[in-house]
Formats: C-alpha cells, sequence, structure tokens
C-alpha cells in the first residue's frame, strides 16, 4: 500500500501484484502446518463428523439445534464450538484451500487497478484465474488423499509443487501483450509478438500440468496407487503438456515461413 500510494502515485504495477504476493507468502506457511500436522496425527484423531454429504451437514445442524434448546448465551456457545471442534480436520483445510483461492479471484477483481490492466485484460485474467483454481484445487484435495501411511515425503512433494503453482497469481504476463516493434530482430519480433502465447505455454509446461503430471505417475509407478479418477487426471495434464508442446512448435514454424 505504502509503495503504491506514495512511490507509484496509486497506480498499480502493470504486470506484476505485489499485494497478492505478500497474501501468499502470509498464507501459503500456515496451510502448510495444517498439512503436515494432519497429515502426521491422521490415525490419531478420533471419530470426527464428516462433511461430505447432505445427510451429514443436516445432522451436524440438527445436533447444534437440539444443544442450544433451553441454554443460556455461554452454554449456545460452548456448544457451538464443540461441535464445530468435531468436524473433521480435513473439511477445514479443504474449506481454509477453497477460501484461499476465492479470496485471490474477488481480491484481484476489487485492487484498484488504476494504471494497471485495462477492463477487458482484467477480465481475461480473472476467467484465466477461475480455471487454475479449480486444477490447483482438484490436485491437492485429491492427490492428498491418495497418501499412505508409508509414503510421507508425498506430502512435501505435492505440497511443494502446490507451493510452486501458485506463483501464478502475482503476474498478469498472460494477458499482456505487446508491440513488434520495425528495429526488433527476428527472435526478439517473435517473442514480442506472441508473449502471451509464448508465456502460457510455458506456465502451462513448468508451473501448473507439467509438475502436476510429474507427480500423478510418481503416485501411480512409485507409490503403486492407482485409480480411476487419478489415471482421468493425469491423462488430462499430459494432454494439455502435449498441445501446448505443439503450440509452441506451430508458433516457430510460423515465424520461419
Amino acid at each position: 500500500m505504502i509503495l503504491t500510494l506514495r512511490r507509484r502515485q496509486g497506480q498499480d504495477c502493470k504486470w506484476f501484484s505485489p499485494a497478492i504476493l505478500l497474501f501468499l507468502v502470509s498464507i501459503i506457511p500456515s496451510i502448510w502446518i495444517l498439512e503436515l500436522h494432519h497429515q502426521q496425527n491422521k490415525l490419531m484423531e478420533a471419530k470426527c463428523n464428516r462433511l461430505d454429504s447432505s445427510e451429514s451437514i443436516k445432522e451436524l445442524f440438527n445436533k447444534q439445534f437440539n444443544s442450544s434448546n433451553g441454554t443460556n448465551a455461554f452454554e449456545i456457545i460452548q456448544n457451538s464450538q464443540k461441535i464445530l471442534s468435531s468436524v473433521c480436520l480435513n473439511d477445514w483445510i479443504l474449506a481454509l484451500h477453497q477460501i484461499l483461492l476465492v479470496l485471490l479471484i474477488v481480491g484481484k477483481w476489487l485492487m484498484p487497478n488504476e494504471g494497471g490492466l485495462t477492463r477487458d485484460e482484467l477480465s481475461q485474467l480473472l476467467l484465466i484465474f477461475v480455471g487454475t483454481a479449480a486444477d490447483i484445487l482438484e490436485f491437492t484435495s485429491e492427490t492428498l488423499s491418495d497418501v499412505k501411511d508409508k509414503s510421507p515425503v508425498l506430502v512435501y512433494i505435492i505440497l511443494g509443487v502446490w507451493t510452486w503453482s501458485m506463483l501464478q497469481f502475482p503476474h498478469n504476463l498472460t494477458v499482456l501483450g505487446s508491440k513488434t516493434e520495425e528495429y526488433e530482430t527476428p527472435a526478439a519480433a517473435l517473442i514480442s509478438q506472441h508473449r502471451t502465447d509464448l508465456w502460457s505455454a510455458i506456465e502451462a509446461l513448468l508451473i501448473q500440468d507439467g509438475p502436476f503430471l510429474v507427480v500423478r505417475l510418481t503416485v501411480m509407478f512409485h507409490f503403486e496407487i492407482l485409480h480411476q479418477m487419478l489415471v482421468f487426471f493425469a491423462i488430462k495434464n499430459l494432454l494439455v503438456v502435449a498441445l501446448n508442446i505443439y503450440r509452441l512448435w506451430v508458433i516457430c514454424w510460423d515465424s520461419r515461413c
């Protein structure tokens, strides 16, 4: 805020958002601690209430309603605390992942944008954020649920890849275009003209779908964990990687013609 208001006269950075980066730096270590604690104490946790169906949610609300009848305010708060504490830790962590991604998208939408992205670029970026957030949430929730007691190192691998993939949110390079100058060399002109396409492909290969594919193949072949959804998402990541490599080849081939 000080940098934006005092040094940049209220204008936001065009290609990078320091506010989102600082937000991620402050929240990611907390989620690491929660995930590691949950994985290390998974077997020691008492029976908890899952929120994976409408019946379980109704049962939780019924407990809250029944426990609050004929009691004072202090007892209502105390009973509510006990009931909420009985919800499975995994459900709380999943909710934090979801809230984090929603806050990133809504926060970027509501942030001051004077001197930054145009409205068209911002709308494109928000749509990209929604798709990226869905893929990241699916990766962490599905893959972490596959972790067995014999593979604690897999938790570190998944969280490391998740942290790496979250670095897509502070920058805006996937929607920023650039004009080609007459004095640029052919290589520089190619990068300038197709910067958005090149960055989108590199982002998919190195930050999101590429690392996701490597982790899922490691889960399947090294840790010998295999099920239908894991195979499907591995094939999906493989197709995205292959299509982006093909896209890079097309751009380079057209530039030679």
